[in-house]
């Protein structure tokens, strides 16, 4: 036979930050030899050599921070920019240039990674048969551990497969390993419809692979081996979002899904698993609300805490400097890199739980329908209310503080100063934030500590608990007029758990089911902002060209007269075009198979 090397990806071709290796990343059941070192005949052969192989396809998991050359998919949207001229989403997303070479890890190489993923998983599934019991194992773990892994490959096909739906649209299903040598390509012209490819393929995927998986409590039995696997609520979590996105604007019609399906898979995630106490949001005895907030990212799930708000995750171990220097301030020696917009600044509600502003918009954000006095949109302000656009993130929500860094506040050792000439601003850094302000949220201070010698947990998360609460709330909102209050009362303790206790029933603002679906998409935006969701949303919702093509707002900090002001500014316009609610399919692949590429960008 040919001696055909399996695919694999290393992790590090994965992500724009540098990985450790696959031990520290997801524990002892990565502790292995590489399995392209083997052949197919050698890699089924053994059972060893099989879970090696398997455990290998963790590694096509995508880390979210910095993956597209150095920048954020959030970058890409209305919530931030980056500050490197040459970062992957400023000379193609923000330009409407989907062909750049700059940002081919995000709009062209994720079609072969997954597809290579996907070969990977097929294997499995048609070899692990085949393949001897291991001598040292009874039959009950042989058939228990088999299970889980076909249970395993099947979660990540479907995965994979949605990964590429949200790109590209509804792509050729490949679920056999194809002969290299042989015809790869007639039977992969035609493209499948949404719903055959989401709800008959993906969701049916999912739902039959679940019972096999790991369960909680084996997992929690032995997490330090266990950390970072793929378990039960993680398929139950990534069908409630894909449910939810089926039943959005965009998709509404394509499937037989309606808001009613997705607001009970939601549900039954809540009652299954969080009523149950094995989810919640994470919270700590006597911790700040920003601390809170923070750590229910940057807590790992294999910490004596075991953070309960976890779902499913990229387990990344320990990271040091190196990690967080491109997304780092630049008086505190990092590149700038992820810099918050003063749109997404304006999201955030006043920190009594009340909004700042008259009027919001489909997408979340503010209506912008006044002028400062240099000509710079910004939202009008309602009377009464304690908010000063002079100093915009005095008295606001906490997570504010827990995901933004702006002048004044206090940052490891100094104080950020975004001041021309100063600390953060310097003269001639050519890095320097475009916003006026800098990432704080997955930024661990820990690594800041000794110099920069310190270390942390730096964990990506995929679905989180407060992502099901979120989800739950705007299904059953969009099911009945009438559910409005209902929903926001779903959603309370997200609030609740950084302090703005108001309870959202009883806001005069949001008594109609159009103001709590605002609103809702506005707290998603808030909470989640920074984890990889406003792209996908705006795009469901249907409004990616309002949010995607709306300029991107910043500050200039100034002191005049002994006071210091913030003054609006445009930092960057942006281009956004209805055919860019689908990246085009790779060039090579439309030559290749002749397959239909998607509208507009033939």
């Amino acid at each position: 036979m040919n001696r055909t090397l399996i695919y694999t990806l290393l992790a590090a071709t994965l992500s724009g930050t540098s990985l450790t290796s696959c031990e520290e990343m997801f524990g002892d059941f990565l502790d292995k030899q590489p399995s392209n070192e083997l052949t197919e005949e050698e890699t089924f052969s053994l059972w060893t050599n099989m879970e090696e192989f398997h455990y290998d396809t963790y590694n096509f998991l995508r880390h979210g921070i910095g993956r597209i050359n150095n920048s954020w998919m959030d970058s890409a949207t209305d919530l931030g920019e980056t500050s490197y001229s040459n970062a992957g989403t400023r000379v193609s997303f923000n330009i409407g240039n989907y062909y750049s070479a700059e940002a081919a890890n995000e709009l062209t190489d994720v079609w072969e990674n997954y597809y290579r993923a996907i070969r990977k998983c097929n294997m499995l599934l048609e070899k692990i048969d085949e393949v001897p019991q291991a001598e040292e194992d009874t039959y009950d773990v042989y058939l228990r551990d088999k299970a889980v892994y076909k249970a395993e490959a099947r979660f990540f096909r479907a995965y994979f497969y949605w990964e590429l739906f949200l790109r590209y649209g509804p792509v050729p299903l490949v679920t056999k390993v194809l002969d290299p040598d042989g015809d790869l390509i007639s039977d992969y012209k035609e493209r499948p419809t949404t719903k055959a490819y989401v709800q008959e393929f993906i969701l049916k995927e999912l739902a039959e692979c679940e019972s096999d998986l790991l369960t909680v409590e084996e997992v929690q039995a032995e997490l330090d081996k266990l950390s970072g696997r793929v378990w039960q609520p993680a398929a139950r979590a990534l069908a409630c979002r894909i449910k939810l996105y089926m039943a959005s604007p965009r998709f509404a019609g394509q499937t037989d899904i309606t808001w009613q399906d997705a607001a009970d898979a939601a549900k039954s995630f809540i009652t299954d698993f969080g009523d149950t106490g094995k989810f919640k949001l994470w919270q700590e005895d006597n911790a700040t609300a920003e601390a809170n907030y923070a750590n229910a990212i940057l807590k790992p799930a294999t910490d004596n805490g075991k953070n309960t708000e976890i779902i499913f995750w990229r387990n990344d171990g320990t990271f040091g400097w190196s990690a967080v220097e491109n997304d780092t301030p630049v008086g505190e020696g990092g590149k700038g890199g992820m810099c918050p917009s003063q749109n997404l600044v304006d999201m955030y509600d006043l920190a009594d739980g009340t909004s700042p502003f008259t009027e919001y918009d489909d997408t979340g954000a503010p209506v912008y329908n006044s002028t400062t006095s240099n000509g710079v949109p910004a939202p009008t302000v309602k009377s009464g209310v304690r908010y000063n656009d002079a100093n915009p993130c005095y008295n606001r929500d906490p997570r504010l503080a827990a995901s933004i860094l702006y002048h004044g506040v206090d940052w490891n050792d100094g104080t950020i100063n975004v001041i021309k000439g100063q600390r953060d601003n310097p003269i001639g850094n050519a890095n320097v934030t475009p916003t006026g302000y800098y990432l704080r949220k997955y930024m661990p201070e820990e690594i800041l500590a000794n110099n920069h010698g310190g270390t942390a947990f730096r964990n990506w998360i995929f679905i989180r608990y407060a992502e099901i609460l979120l989800d739950y709330a705007e299904a059953i909102n969009e099911v009945s007029p009438s559910n409005y209050k209902e929903a926001l009362a779903v959603i309370q303790p997200i609030r609740d758990r950084v302090g703005m206790t108001l309870q959202l029933e009883n806001r005069a603002d949001l008594q109609s089911q159009d103001a709590a679906r605002k609103f809702i998409r506005r707290e998603r935006t808030i909470e989640l902002a920074f984890e990889d969701h406003r792209a996908w949303d705006v795009r469901r919702w249907g409004v990616a060209k309002e949010a995607l093509a709306r300029d991107i707002y910043g500050v200039d900090v100034v002191r005049e007269n002994g006071q210091t002001k913030y003054v609006r500014k445009i930092a960057q316009p942006r281009v956004f075009e209805d055919k860019m609610y689908l990246y085009p399919i790779p060039e090579g692949e439309v030559w290749k198979t002749n397959i239909e590429n998607n509208p507009g960008w033939n």
